[in-house]
């Protein structure tokens, strides 16, 4: 499947979990609960992949589409606020539809762009081999996706790389959590997945006030850890940053120390040429003037040779 296509169905299914909400009574509070569960899982793991691979893929292979890729992680982050506070409130909260109705407002804003204006964009760039590739590179990213949102975490650059895959471990031990305290079923079910490999497809638990906060205080944890490998990553970015300036800095040193020898080459040499010249001038003046004299003496000779012989003629 081409990453376009794999795109549009996330959209087809998130838009299919939109209708389903807007469908629930009124005070249908555990539907609308597990719908929305199933709405954070879907949006924080289609948004993880649009940012660890197509958007770096489309800004480097689509020129054209930089700015609406930012525009996009914007929107994102302004998503996973959203969900992030719907996945801890309750849903008799009297804020709860209104959070949910502008959350469908900005995705569906967000899909309508992105399928009218970015995508045509993309597949005009790339070809049917390269959005093949770039479909398997986001199914794979996928699997080790977050399943909650993290509107902290980096949402562009090469952390994002690194941050990624690191928080959908932290999720799924939440979840397994959340599973274990729900029911046993449940957890064997996510154990299974995890030994074969293969995505056990589950509805997503609602879980008791207990479980939820379990769950929170594992997640906290296991955030924990992860913030401090996230700040031992970017500082190790730092050093190479500062490790390439000062590259650049000697290489730009070294630069300008050759351009100024070049500099004083090219001016010694302007001087010599200058005074090679000069000497040739002086030289060339010396040697005309000497002409000039020899050649008025020759003509002064051969003058008086001239009258001598004249007159020896004559007498």
């Amino acid at each position: 499947m081409d990453a376009i296509t794999l795109l549009k169905k996330d959209h087809r299914t998130v838009e299919q979990l939109f209708r389903r909400y807007e469908q629930a009574g009124d005070r249908a509070y555990a539907e609308k609960r597990r719908v929305v569960d199933r709405i954070i899982e879907e949006l924080s793991q289609h948004a993880a992949i649009e940012e660890q691979v197509f958007y770096p893929a489309a800004r480097e292979e689509a020129s054209d589409t930089e700015d609406l890729a930012l525009e996009s992680i914007e929107e994102h982050h302004i998503v996973k606020w959203e969900l992030s506070e719907l996945e801890k409130m309750d849903p008799q909260d009297e804020r709860f539809d209104a959070k949910v109705r502008v959350l469908m407002e900005n995705v569906r804003h967000h899909v309508s762009e992105e399928e009218s204006e970015f995508f045509p964009k993309v597949r005009d760039e790339l070809g049917r081999n390269e959005l093949n590739d770039l479909g398997d590179a986001m199914a794979a990213a996928r699997k080790g996706a977050p399943t909650h949102p993290h509107p902290r975490a980096p949402q562009s650059g090469p952390l994002t790389l690194l941050v990624g895959p690191v928080l959908g471990v932290v999720d799924r031990v939440g979840d397994t959590v959340k599973g274990v305290v729900g029911g046993a079923a449940r957890a064997a079910g996510d154990l299974v997945g995890r030994v074969s490999g293969r995505s056990v497809s589950q509805p997503a638990p609602t879980g008791s006030s207990t479980a939820r906060r379990q769950t929170e205080q594992v997640r906290r944890g296991a955030e924990a850890v992860t913030d401090r490998a996230v700040g031992s990553a970017r500082q190790a970015a730092k050093g190479a940053q500062r490790t390439a300036r000062s590259a650049t800095d000697g290489a730009t040193r070294t630069a300008k120390a050759a351009t100024a020898g070049a500099k004083g080459t090219a001016t010694s040499a302007r001087k010599g040429a200058g005074r090679t010249r000069t000497t040739a001038k002086r030289s060339a003046s010396t040697t005309a003037g000497t002409a000039r004299r020899a050649t008025s003496s020759t003509r002064r000779t051969a003058t008086s040779a001239a009258r001598r012989t004249k007159k020896a003629a004559a007498g």
